[in-house]
């Protein structure tokens, strides 16, 4: 099974975000739609049925929730596998909505702000497909690489990156 077999309905009213999700989809080879909110999605769903929906929760005017009530209804539309993206897991704005998606739906969730390589293995393996490899960061290979950069820069340019590297300690 390849990724360019696969169809993706991304749901999410920020268009960053849509956009975001998007490239990472297509950039492993899946074929991707995108809805702004529940009413766009439902009609893209009843329309073109895709092998995955990628779901965020909260959005105005038909949120993910009534969305996904709507898809459980349909007998063929509520297999298709739901994988919640959402920011909102444990705030008041999505709190209530995430437990019941959680106890009653699909289960599978990511909280934002989300990598696009973990996103990407979520999807792969919502659709059964070979997870892709554990990123590999090398400390060596970006200590190498750091002090090559640094060996170059300008004055200006190492106090921005000491400043930088300070604020991360300090947080």
């Amino acid at each position: 099974m390849k990724a360019m077999d696969k169809r993706i309905l991304v749901v999410d009213d920020e268009s960053d975000i849509r956009s975001y999700l998007q490239t990472a989809l297509e950039h492993a080879g899946f074929i991707v739609e995108t809805a702004s909110d529940g009413l766009e999605a439902l009609e893209a769903v009843r329309r073109n049925p895709p092998d995955l929906i990628s779901l965020d929760l909260v959005m105005p005017k038909y949120s993910g929730v009534k969305f996904y009530r709507e898809l459980q209804k349909d007998k063929t539309l509520s297999k298709i596998p739901v994988l919640t993206v959402t920011g909102h897991a444990r705030d008041e704005l999505g709190k209530a909505d995430f437990e019941e998606m959680i106890m009653s739906g699909p289960g599978v969730y990511l909280e934002k702000p989300v990598s696009s390589h973990s996103y990407v293995s979520a999807v792969r393996k919502l659709l059964g497909m070979e997870p892709l490899e554990p990123k590999k960061v090398e400390p060596d290979n970006l200590q190498s690489k750091l002090s090559k950069a640094m060996k170059d820069a300008d004055r200006e340019a190492l106090q921005r990156a000491l400043d930088a590297l300070k604020g991360k300690l300090d947080k």
